[in-house]
């Protein structure tokens, strides 16, 4: 698969795409590694049940299982990823979540236009609708530094106050999807979901453009983010030890510019009660 054309001026204009079914002859395989991961991890936050009252977080989250890994490696996902940011692109990491009720409006970052673009695919494992805790996104909000965009990054936070109406009223458009669908959308996109379940599960991968040589310390300050997850190293062992050639391309700036992630992880464990639940 590659994105047309007009697959792309939708991207930039409006800052995600949707993929119905593009992942539909792996949608079985893909939630038995999701679970596998889970079991292997304690079932919930750091280690300990999912109680279903907060967000349960595990990163990384595909670097845990070669099945997830070999994503990186499927047509379809390269597919989207290179015609919107290159064939170097790297991969910045992933999560894999159980959802609790509503996730509010944000964006994952606030990038200029000439910084690198930064994207999530991410991955619902359950039927959601638009009442039922499925992706929500305002076109065109990832436009930093045009009007309508700044002016949002201001205001949406504040919907109650601001116009008087709560998350879930803000005019946007619900991505509803099915097991086997994929989703994209810039960071800096304004996204929520509203009346989700106790136990949704989703995960994502987060890559970006390749950094030019000139911008690596703003890499390096990225990738000190991953500290608050107390990981030490950007991937996982079991993403490096199946990686071929092809992989590595992606793997190889992140890696080169990591090393100062062990000793931020350790002042995080010192500090806080948990890691990050995102």
């Amino acid at each position: 698969m590659q994105l047309t054309p007009q697959q792309i001026h939708f991207f930039h204009t409006f800052g995600y795409l949707g993929f119905s079914q593009l992942l539909s002859d792996r949608s079985e395989e893909i939630t038995a590694a999701f679970e596998e991961i889970w079991a292997q991890n304690g079932g919930g936050h750091n280690g300990q049940p999912h109680n279903g009252q907060a967000r349960s977080c595990i990163v990384p989250f595909i670097d845990q299982h070669e099945t997830l890994c070999s994503l990186l490696d499927d047509p379809r996902i390269l597919g989207i990823a290179e015609p919107l940011l290159g064939a170097d692109f790297n991969y910045m990491g992933s999560d894999g979540n159980y959802y609790v009720g509503d996730t509010g409006w944000h964006s994952d970052g606030w990038k200029k236009a000439t910084d690198p673009t930064h994207l999530k695919i991410a991955f619902y494992l359950d039927p959601l609708t638009r009442d039922s805790g499925a992706l929500r996104v305002i076109p065109g909000s990832h436009r930093q530094g045009e009007p309508y965009a700044d002016w949002l990054q201001e205001k949406v936070k504040g919907s109650q106050d601001e116009w008087a109406i709560g998350g879930a009223d803000v005019p946007a458009m619900a991505l509803e999807t099915q097991p086997g669908d994929v989703v994209c959308f810039n960071h800096n996109t304004k996204h929520a979901a509203f009346g989700g379940s106790k136990r949704r599960r989703m995960f994502t991968i987060n890559l970006c453009q390749r950094y030019p040589q000139d911008r690596l310390q703003d890499l390096r300050d990225y990738i000190s983010g991953s500290a608050r997850f107390w990981v030490e190293r950007k991937y996982g062992d079991t993403m490096v030890a199946t990686a071929g050639p092809e992989r590595m391309v992606h793997l190889e700036q992140p890696m080169a510019n990591d090393g100062h992630l062990a000793a931020l992880a350790r002042e995080a464990r010192a500090e806080m009660d948990e890691p990050s639940r995102g």
